[in-house]
């Protein structure tokens, strides 16, 4: 299996703790996997398994540190027809753009020819208090 690309977008750093969990945990069932925090197009495979961590940020939008990353797959028109993505959102259903940039991301990738994996888990901070816990239960499956 190639390596798994562990992509995340955060503002206050809760995406980049699932992140960084959700490697450790892989790591720990023999599963490689490459994390990048501050994730640049470049230096990402555009090929494999990528595993997207993004929270939503203001009216809906994608937080600060991922912005760069979404101008690049726009901007490049970037084909990627090799990629199979799963997208953990995490949001506050308080507001009416709950995980609004995970929803997006989404579509953007479908738009570059990226096949969906495992679908799309939508964490609510308001009822999961450690959303490491709530990713982690989600995703083992898939490798177990």
């Amino acid at each position: 299996m190639s390596n798994i690309q562990i992509i995340t977008g955060s503002t206050l750093g809760g995406a980049e703790y699932v992140g960084d969990h959700l490697e450790e945990v892989l790591s720990n069932i023999g599963v490689d996997s490459d994390i990048h925090n501050s994730p640049n197009l470049d230096n990402i495979p555009s090929q494999g398994d990528w595993l997207l961590v993004v929270s939503t940020h203001g009216a809906g939008e994608y937080p600060d540190n991922f912005k760069p990353f979404i101008e690049q797959i726009t901007n490049n028109n970037a084909d990627l027809s090799a990629v199979k993505f799963t997208i953990i959102a995490i949001g506050d259903s308080s507001y009416d753009t709950f995980c609004a940039a995970g929803n997006q991301l989404k579509t953007l990738l479908e738009q570059h020819g990226a096949g969906e994996k495992y679908g799309l888990l939508q964490v609510d901070v308001t009822d999961e208090l450690i959303p490491e816990e709530a990713a982690e239960q989600w995703i083992l499956p898939f490798f177990s």
